[in-house]
Protein backbone atom coordinates (compact mmCIF):
# COMPACT_ATOMS: atom_id res chain seq x y z
CA UNK A 1 0.00 0.00 0.00
CA UNK A 2 2.70 2.40 0.78
CA UNK A 3 3.78 2.80 -2.92
CA UNK A 4 -0.09 2.74 -4.28
CA UNK A 5 0.22 5.59 -1.35
CA UNK A 6 3.10 7.57 -2.40
CA UNK A 7 2.13 7.27 -6.41
CA UNK A 8 -1.85 9.10 -4.89
CA UNK A 9 0.20 11.78 -2.90
CA UNK A 10 3.07 12.85 -6.32
CA UNK A 11 -0.20 12.78 -8.52
CA UNK A 12 -2.63 14.80 -6.48
CA UNK A 13 -0.87 16.78 -3.58
CA UNK A 14 2.31 17.05 -4.52
CA UNK A 15 2.48 19.94 -2.42
CA UNK A 16 2.94 18.39 0.43
CA UNK A 17 6.81 16.98 -0.37
CA UNK A 18 7.48 21.16 0.98
CA UNK A 19 4.79 21.64 3.93
CA UNK A 20 3.85 21.44 7.11
CA UNK A 21 1.24 18.95 7.70
CA UNK A 22 -1.07 18.52 10.62
CA UNK A 23 -2.56 15.24 10.87
CA UNK A 24 -5.94 15.00 13.22
CA UNK A 25 -5.27 11.52 14.99
CA UNK A 26 -7.75 10.48 17.03
CA UNK A 27 -5.79 7.19 18.15
CA UNK A 28 -8.09 4.92 16.00
CA UNK A 29 -7.29 2.69 13.14
CA UNK A 30 -7.43 5.31 10.04
CA UNK A 31 -6.03 8.28 11.38
CA UNK A 32 -2.79 5.45 12.94
CA UNK A 33 -2.10 4.44 9.53
CA UNK A 34 -2.44 8.02 7.63
CA UNK A 35 0.40 8.94 10.51
CA UNK A 36 2.45 6.04 9.70
CA UNK A 37 2.47 6.44 5.84
CA UNK A 38 3.20 10.22 5.77
CA UNK A 39 5.86 9.88 8.81
CA UNK A 40 7.25 6.90 6.41
CA UNK A 41 7.42 9.52 3.74
CA UNK A 42 9.56 11.68 5.85
CA UNK A 43 7.15 14.20 5.38
CA UNK A 44 6.76 17.75 7.82
CA UNK A 45 4.11 16.82 10.22
CA UNK A 46 2.40 17.59 13.75
CA UNK A 47 -0.43 15.92 15.24
CA UNK A 48 -3.56 17.11 16.53
CA UNK A 49 -5.43 15.59 18.60
CA UNK A 50 -9.45 16.28 20.50
CA UNK A 51 -10.63 15.29 23.94
CA UNK A 52 -14.30 15.35 23.46
CA UNK A 53 -14.93 14.45 26.94
CA UNK A 54 -18.03 11.76 25.91
CA UNK A 55 -16.43 8.53 27.12
CA UNK A 56 -15.22 9.54 29.93
CA UNK A 57 -11.90 7.53 31.04
CA UNK A 58 -11.75 6.10 27.52
CA UNK A 59 -11.46 10.06 26.10
CA UNK A 60 -8.15 10.52 28.77
CA UNK A 61 -6.79 6.67 27.58
CA UNK A 62 -6.90 8.33 23.89
CA UNK A 63 -5.10 10.84 24.51
CA UNK A 64 -2.23 9.22 26.20
CA UNK A 65 -2.28 6.64 23.43
CA UNK A 66 -1.60 9.58 21.12
CA UNK A 67 0.99 11.81 23.53
CA UNK A 68 2.84 8.45 23.58
CA UNK A 69 3.06 7.77 19.78
CA UNK A 70 4.02 11.71 19.01
CA UNK A 71 7.07 11.06 21.23
CA UNK A 72 7.78 7.78 19.49
CA UNK A 73 8.01 8.94 16.49
CA UNK A 74 9.40 12.39 17.67
CA UNK A 75 6.67 14.40 16.22
CA UNK A 76 5.25 17.91 17.82
CA UNK A 77 2.01 17.59 19.39
CA UNK A 78 -1.35 19.37 19.95
CA UNK A 79 -4.24 18.71 22.15
CA UNK A 80 -7.59 20.33 23.55
CA UNK A 81 -10.98 19.22 24.76
CA UNK A 82 -14.48 20.27 24.44
CA UNK A 83 -17.53 20.43 26.38
CA UNK A 84 -19.13 18.47 23.64
CA UNK A 85 -22.45 17.71 25.05
CA UNK A 86 -22.63 21.49 26.27
CA UNK A 87 -21.66 23.16 23.06
CA UNK A 88 -24.80 20.97 21.39
CA UNK A 89 -27.07 22.11 23.97
CA UNK A 90 -26.51 25.13 23.78
CA UNK A 91 -26.81 25.28 19.70
CA UNK A 92 -29.45 23.09 19.57
CA UNK A 93 -27.29 20.00 17.36
CA UNK A 94 -26.65 16.68 17.89
CA UNK A 95 -23.42 15.52 19.34
CA UNK A 96 -22.29 14.31 15.99
CA UNK A 97 -22.60 17.83 14.38
CA UNK A 98 -21.27 19.54 17.66
CA UNK A 99 -18.04 17.62 17.54
CA UNK A 100 -17.57 18.35 14.17
CA UNK A 101 -17.91 21.98 14.39
CA UNK A 102 -15.40 22.36 17.68
CA UNK A 103 -12.99 20.00 15.78
CA UNK A 104 -12.66 21.85 12.53
CA UNK A 105 -13.04 25.35 14.40
CA UNK A 106 -9.67 24.04 16.49
CA UNK A 107 -7.64 23.01 13.19
CA UNK A 108 -8.09 26.35 11.57
CA UNK A 109 -6.80 27.79 14.63
CA UNK A 110 -4.47 25.69 15.41
CA UNK A 111 -2.29 25.71 11.86
CA UNK A 112 -3.04 29.47 11.64
CA UNK A 113 -1.21 29.89 14.94
CA UNK A 114 1.44 27.41 14.40
CA UNK A 115 2.87 28.01 10.90
CA UNK A 116 0.96 24.54 9.54
CA UNK A 117 0.07 24.58 5.83
CA UNK A 118 -2.88 22.01 5.50
CA UNK A 119 -4.92 19.74 8.10
CA UNK A 120 -5.22 15.83 7.35
CA UNK A 121 -7.68 14.09 7.87
CA UNK A 122 -8.47 10.55 7.56
CA UNK A 123 -11.49 9.57 5.93
CA UNK A 124 -10.91 6.78 3.46
CA UNK A 125 -13.50 4.92 0.85
CA UNK A 126 -15.92 3.68 3.57
CA UNK A 127 -16.32 6.93 4.75
CA UNK A 128 -17.43 8.47 1.61
CA UNK A 129 -19.78 5.77 0.79
CA UNK A 130 -21.29 6.46 3.94
CA UNK A 131 -21.89 10.17 3.63
CA UNK A 132 -23.10 9.00 0.01
CA UNK A 133 -25.87 7.14 1.99
CA UNK A 134 -27.21 9.63 4.64
CA UNK A 135 -27.32 12.65 1.72
CA UNK A 136 -29.05 10.07 -0.28
CA UNK A 137 -31.77 9.54 2.20
CA UNK A 138 -32.26 13.32 3.21
CA UNK A 139 -33.46 15.88 0.11
CA UNK A 140 -29.99 16.96 -1.16
CA UNK A 141 -28.95 17.27 -4.98
CA UNK A 142 -26.12 16.29 -7.55
CA UNK A 143 -23.91 17.42 -5.22
CA UNK A 144 -24.92 16.04 -2.23
CA UNK A 145 -23.88 12.74 -3.84
CA UNK A 146 -20.47 13.34 -5.14
CA UNK A 147 -19.48 12.33 -1.48
CA UNK A 148 -16.41 14.27 0.95
CA UNK A 149 -14.20 16.69 -1.11
CA UNK A 150 -10.66 15.44 -1.42
CA UNK A 151 -8.92 18.77 -0.66
CA UNK A 152 -11.28 21.90 0.57
CA UNK A 153 -10.45 24.66 3.03
CA UNK A 154 -6.48 23.59 3.69
CA UNK A 155 -8.13 20.24 4.59
CA UNK A 156 -6.54 17.22 2.29
CA UNK A 157 -8.17 13.45 2.83
CA UNK A 158 -5.29 11.43 1.32
CA UNK A 159 -6.85 8.27 1.82
CA UNK A 160 -10.44 8.43 -0.10
CA UNK A 161 -9.23 5.88 -2.33
CA UNK A 162 -8.34 3.12 0.18
CA UNK A 163 -10.84 0.92 1.54
CA UNK A 164 -10.80 0.44 5.45
CA UNK A 165 -10.03 -3.40 4.69
CA UNK A 166 -6.46 -2.09 2.84
CA UNK A 167 -6.01 0.36 6.07
CA UNK A 168 -6.57 -2.90 8.15
CA UNK A 169 -4.00 -4.92 6.07
CA UNK A 170 -1.51 -2.26 6.17
CA UNK A 171 -1.98 -1.81 10.02
CA UNK A 172 -1.85 -5.41 10.53
CA UNK A 173 1.44 -6.09 8.50
CA UNK A 174 2.98 -3.12 9.91
CA UNK A 175 2.76 -4.32 13.09
CA UNK A 176 0.60 -0.86 14.34
CA UNK A 177 -1.23 -0.72 17.78
CA UNK A 178 -4.56 1.86 17.77
CA UNK A 179 -7.67 2.28 19.94
CA UNK A 180 -10.86 1.32 18.92
CA UNK A 181 -14.17 3.51 19.93
CA UNK A 182 -16.26 1.89 21.80
CA UNK A 183 -18.66 4.72 20.10
CA UNK A 184 -18.41 3.35 16.81
CA UNK A 185 -21.00 0.37 17.56
CA UNK A 186 -23.62 2.27 19.23
CA UNK A 187 -26.11 2.57 16.58
CA UNK A 188 -27.28 5.95 18.62
CA UNK A 189 -25.87 7.82 15.55
CA UNK A 190 -27.32 7.62 11.92
CA UNK A 191 -23.68 6.82 10.62
CA UNK A 192 -23.17 4.17 12.58
CA UNK A 193 -26.71 2.25 11.84
CA UNK A 194 -25.16 2.96 7.74
CA UNK A 195 -21.77 1.24 8.36
CA UNK A 196 -23.36 -1.63 10.85
CA UNK A 197 -26.59 -2.35 9.06
CA UNK A 198 -27.11 -1.04 5.73
CA UNK A 199 -23.70 -0.69 4.34
CA UNK A 200 -22.90 -4.86 5.11
CA UNK A 201 -25.87 -5.88 3.05
CA UNK A 202 -25.18 -4.11 0.17
CA UNK A 203 -21.87 -5.83 0.55
CA UNK A 204 -23.50 -9.37 1.47
CA UNK A 205 -25.27 -8.85 -2.09
CA UNK A 206 -22.47 -7.21 -3.93
CA UNK A 207 -18.90 -7.63 -3.15
CA UNK A 208 -17.70 -5.25 -5.70
CA UNK A 209 -20.23 -2.80 -4.34
CA UNK A 210 -17.47 -0.11 -2.83
CA UNK A 211 -15.40 -0.54 -6.32
CA UNK A 212 -18.61 0.31 -8.52
CA UNK A 213 -19.35 3.10 -6.50
CA UNK A 214 -15.90 4.76 -6.61
CA UNK A 215 -16.97 4.86 -10.54
CA UNK A 216 -20.42 5.92 -10.09
CA UNK A 217 -19.48 9.36 -8.32
CA UNK A 218 -16.28 9.64 -10.38
CA UNK A 219 -19.14 9.83 -12.80
CA UNK A 220 -21.35 12.03 -10.49
CA UNK A 221 -18.32 14.39 -10.24
CA UNK A 222 -17.83 15.12 -13.49
CA UNK A 223 -21.89 15.45 -14.00
CA UNK A 224 -21.47 18.33 -11.01
CA UNK A 225 -18.40 19.95 -12.89
CA UNK A 226 -20.56 20.28 -16.10
CA UNK A 227 -23.93 21.39 -13.99
CA UNK A 228 -21.69 24.13 -11.88
CA UNK A 229 -20.22 25.39 -15.38
CA UNK A 230 -23.58 25.91 -16.69
CA UNK A 231 -24.72 27.48 -13.17
CA UNK A 232 -21.81 30.07 -14.03
CA UNK A 233 -23.42 30.98 -17.14
CA UNK A 234 -26.67 31.10 -15.48
CA UNK A 235 -25.42 33.48 -13.31
CA UNK A 236 -24.43 35.66 -15.57
CA UNK A 237 -27.57 36.03 -17.20
CA UNK A 238 -30.30 36.33 -14.45
CA UNK A 239 -28.65 37.34 -11.80
CA UNK A 240 -28.02 41.08 -10.18
CA UNK A 241 -26.00 42.28 -7.43
CA UNK A 242 -26.33 45.56 -4.88
CA UNK A 243 -24.40 45.82 -1.66
CA UNK A 244 -26.93 43.48 0.53
CA UNK A 245 -28.50 41.48 -1.79
CA UNK A 246 -28.53 39.76 -4.92
CA UNK A 247 -31.87 39.53 -7.54
CA UNK A 248 -33.18 36.93 -9.59
CA UNK A 249 -34.82 37.90 -12.63
CA UNK A 250 -37.88 35.75 -12.87
CA UNK A 251 -39.03 36.02 -16.86
CA UNK A 252 -35.01 35.32 -17.44
CA UNK A 253 -34.91 32.30 -15.36
CA UNK A 254 -37.90 31.01 -16.36
CA UNK A 255 -37.54 31.37 -19.96
CA UNK A 256 -34.58 28.79 -19.68
CA UNK A 257 -35.40 24.96 -19.27
CA UNK A 258 -35.65 23.31 -15.85
CA UNK A 259 -36.29 26.45 -14.20
CA UNK A 260 -36.87 24.91 -10.59
CA UNK A 261 -33.68 22.78 -10.95
CA UNK A 262 -31.91 25.93 -12.11
CA UNK A 263 -33.38 27.65 -8.77
CA UNK A 264 -32.05 25.55 -6.84
CA UNK A 265 -28.47 24.86 -7.64
CA UNK A 266 -28.62 29.02 -7.93
CA UNK A 267 -29.66 28.89 -3.75
CA UNK A 268 -28.25 25.87 -2.66
CA UNK A 269 -24.83 26.98 -1.74
CA UNK A 270 -26.98 29.77 0.71
CA UNK A 271 -28.01 26.37 2.83
CA UNK A 272 -31.69 26.32 0.84
CA UNK A 273 -32.48 22.54 0.56
CA UNK A 274 -36.58 22.64 0.28
CA UNK A 275 -36.71 22.20 -3.35
CA UNK A 276 -40.56 21.96 -2.95
CA UNK A 277 -41.09 25.56 -1.60
CA UNK A 278 -38.31 27.06 -3.70
CA UNK A 279 -39.46 26.02 -6.38
CA UNK A 280 -42.92 26.81 -5.64
CA UNK A 281 -41.89 30.60 -5.03
CA UNK A 282 -41.91 31.15 -8.35
CA UNK A 283 -45.48 31.33 -9.15
CA UNK A 284 -46.33 32.18 -5.32
CA UNK A 285 -47.44 35.65 -4.51
CA UNK A 286 -45.77 38.88 -3.81
CA UNK A 287 -44.07 39.09 -0.17
CA UNK A 288 -43.55 35.25 0.22
CA UNK A 289 -40.97 33.94 1.48
CA UNK A 290 -38.48 31.22 2.05
CA UNK A 291 -35.76 31.04 4.88
CA UNK A 292 -32.46 29.10 5.30
CA UNK A 293 -30.54 29.40 8.55
CA UNK A 294 -28.59 32.69 7.25
CA UNK A 295 -30.62 33.90 4.39
CA UNK A 296 -34.23 35.03 3.27
CA UNK A 297 -35.20 34.87 -0.01
CA UNK A 298 -38.00 37.42 -1.07
CA UNK A 299 -40.69 37.32 -3.91
CA UNK A 300 -40.89 40.82 -5.27
CA UNK A 301 -42.80 41.76 -8.31
CA UNK A 302 -39.99 40.66 -11.10
CA UNK A 303 -37.15 39.38 -8.55
CA UNK A 304 -36.41 36.76 -6.01
CA UNK A 305 -34.36 38.91 -3.41
CA UNK A 306 -32.14 37.23 -1.41
CA UNK A 307 -30.33 38.97 1.46
CA UNK A 308 -28.85 38.01 4.89
CA UNK A 309 -31.39 37.11 7.71
CA UNK A 310 -30.61 40.22 10.44
CA UNK A 311 -31.26 38.97 14.55
CA UNK A 312 -34.90 38.98 15.14
CA UNK A 313 -35.35 41.40 17.70
CA UNK A 314 -37.70 44.00 18.37
CA UNK A 315 -36.60 47.70 17.15
CA UNK A 316 -39.01 49.20 19.32
CA UNK A 317 -39.49 53.29 19.33
CA UNK A 318 -36.71 55.92 19.82
CA UNK A 319 -38.14 59.35 21.21
CA UNK A 320 -36.09 62.87 20.81
CA UNK A 321 -36.37 65.56 22.78
CA UNK A 322 -37.35 68.73 21.70
CA UNK A 323 -32.92 69.88 22.31
CA UNK A 324 -31.88 67.52 20.94
CA UNK A 325 -29.81 68.27 17.94
CA UNK A 326 -29.00 64.83 16.55
CA UNK A 327 -29.71 61.57 17.07
CA UNK A 328 -27.89 58.33 15.43
CA UNK A 329 -29.86 55.78 16.99
CA UNK A 330 -32.31 53.78 14.68
CA UNK A 331 -31.06 55.85 12.13
CA UNK A 332 -28.68 59.01 11.82
CA UNK A 333 -30.97 62.58 12.04
CA UNK A 334 -29.58 66.07 12.27
CA UNK A 335 -31.79 68.86 13.26
CA UNK A 336 -31.32 72.45 12.89
CA UNK A 337 -33.25 75.92 12.81
CA UNK A 338 -32.69 77.75 9.62
CA UNK A 339 -34.42 81.02 8.75
CA UNK A 340 -35.29 80.01 5.07
CA UNK A 341 -36.37 77.10 3.10
CA UNK A 342 -33.19 75.49 1.09
CA UNK A 343 -33.58 73.04 -1.97
CA UNK A 344 -35.84 70.00 -1.35
CA UNK A 345 -34.47 66.30 -1.15
CA UNK A 346 -35.44 63.13 -0.42
CA UNK A 347 -33.37 63.07 2.52
CA UNK A 348 -33.75 66.62 3.69
CA UNK A 349 -37.20 67.91 5.45
CA UNK A 350 -38.67 71.19 6.16
CA UNK A 351 -41.21 71.88 8.48
CA UNK A 352 -42.85 74.61 11.07
CA UNK A 353 -41.13 74.12 14.08
CA UNK A 354 -44.26 75.25 15.49
CA UNK A 355 -46.12 72.69 14.65
CA UNK A 356 -44.30 69.63 16.61
CA UNK A 357 -45.59 67.75 19.72
CA UNK A 358 -42.21 66.72 21.78
CA UNK A 359 -41.13 64.18 22.30
CA UNK A 360 -41.09 63.16 18.28
CA UNK A 361 -40.84 59.46 17.64
CA UNK A 362 -38.74 57.52 15.08
CA UNK A 363 -40.11 53.91 14.74
CA UNK A 364 -40.94 51.11 12.29
CA UNK A 365 -43.87 51.75 9.75
CA UNK A 366 -46.52 49.48 10.92
CA UNK A 367 -49.75 48.52 8.44
CA UNK A 368 -52.41 50.48 9.87
CA UNK A 369 -50.11 53.86 9.36
CA UNK A 370 -51.94 56.74 7.35
CA UNK A 371 -50.68 59.81 6.76
CA UNK A 372 -51.32 62.71 4.51
CA UNK A 373 -48.55 62.94 1.13
CA UNK A 374 -47.30 66.39 0.55
CA UNK A 375 -48.85 68.31 -1.82
CA UNK A 376 -52.16 65.98 -2.16
CA UNK A 377 -55.32 66.19 -0.45
CA UNK A 378 -56.71 63.37 1.91
CA UNK A 379 -54.95 60.85 3.46
CA UNK A 380 -53.17 57.42 1.95
CA UNK A 381 -52.33 53.94 3.81
CA UNK A 382 -49.00 53.19 4.10
CA UNK A 383 -49.29 50.30 1.97
CA UNK A 384 -51.31 51.70 -0.32
CA UNK A 385 -48.23 54.20 -0.85
CA UNK A 386 -45.20 51.85 -0.76
CA UNK A 387 -47.20 49.92 -3.79
CA UNK A 388 -47.94 52.91 -5.47
CA UNK A 389 -44.43 53.95 -5.33
CA UNK A 390 -43.16 50.53 -6.31
CA UNK A 391 -41.32 49.59 -3.96
CA UNK A 392 -39.32 46.32 -3.09
CA UNK A 393 -40.15 44.06 -0.22
CA UNK A 394 -36.71 44.68 1.01
CA UNK A 395 -36.82 48.79 1.01
CA UNK A 396 -40.34 48.52 2.77
CA UNK A 397 -39.13 46.60 5.33
CA UNK A 398 -35.75 49.27 6.01
CA UNK A 399 -37.64 52.28 6.03
CA UNK A 400 -38.91 54.41 9.51
CA UNK A 401 -41.16 57.15 9.84
CA UNK A 402 -40.76 60.37 11.86
CA UNK A 403 -44.01 61.04 14.18
CA UNK A 404 -45.00 63.95 16.44
CA UNK A 405 -48.01 63.59 18.96
CA UNK A 406 -49.64 60.34 17.27
CA UNK A 407 -48.84 62.00 13.37
CA UNK A 408 -46.77 60.93 10.75
CA UNK A 409 -44.71 63.68 10.24
CA UNK A 410 -42.09 61.97 7.67
CA UNK A 411 -42.00 59.12 6.10
CA UNK A 412 -37.94 59.05 6.02
CA UNK A 413 -36.64 59.51 2.79
CA UNK A 414 -39.15 59.28 0.83
CA UNK A 415 -42.13 61.78 1.79
CA UNK A 416 -43.28 64.49 4.05
CA UNK A 417 -46.80 64.60 5.46
CA UNK A 418 -48.50 67.82 4.51
CA UNK A 419 -49.83 68.72 7.61
CA UNK A 420 -46.29 69.54 8.96
CA UNK A 421 -45.35 71.93 5.82
CA UNK A 422 -43.82 75.79 5.98
CA UNK A 423 -46.27 78.02 5.29
CA UNK A 424 -46.58 81.89 5.09
CA UNK A 425 -47.23 82.12 8.50
CA UNK A 426 -44.71 79.99 9.32
CA UNK A 427 -42.20 81.25 12.18
CA UNK A 428 -39.67 79.04 12.80
CA UNK A 429 -38.55 76.47 10.11
CA UNK A 430 -36.89 73.26 11.24
CA UNK A 431 -34.59 71.43 9.25
CA UNK A 432 -34.06 67.66 9.43
CA UNK A 433 -31.52 66.01 7.22
CA UNK A 434 -31.50 62.15 6.90
CA UNK A 435 -27.98 60.28 7.06
CA UNK A 436 -27.56 56.83 5.17
CA UNK A 437 -23.92 56.93 6.51
CA UNK A 438 -22.94 57.23 10.58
Amino acid sequence: MITTFKKHIAAHFPALATQKILVACSGGLDSVVLLDLFHKMNLDLGIAHCNFKLRGAQSDEDLNFVVTLAHTLKVPVFSTDFDTTKYANIQGVSTQVAARELRYDWFYTTIESNGFDVIATAHHADDDLETFFINLSRVTGLKGLTGIPSNNHKVIRPLLPFSRKQLEHYAKNQGLVWREDSSNNSRDYLRNKFRLDVIPAFKEVNKTVLQNFKQTQAHLKQSQGLLEDYISLVKKMVLSTTNTSFEIDISKLCALPNTAALLFELLQPYGFTDFKAISTLLAGEVGKKVLSQQYILYKDRNHLVLTKREPQTDPGSFLIGAKQKSCTTPIKLDFTIVDKLGPHAPHTLYVDAAKLNYPLTVRPWSLDDVFHPFGMKGKKKLPKFFKDEKLSLLTKNSIWVLESGGKIVWIIGFRPDDRFKVTSSTKEILKIQYRTQL
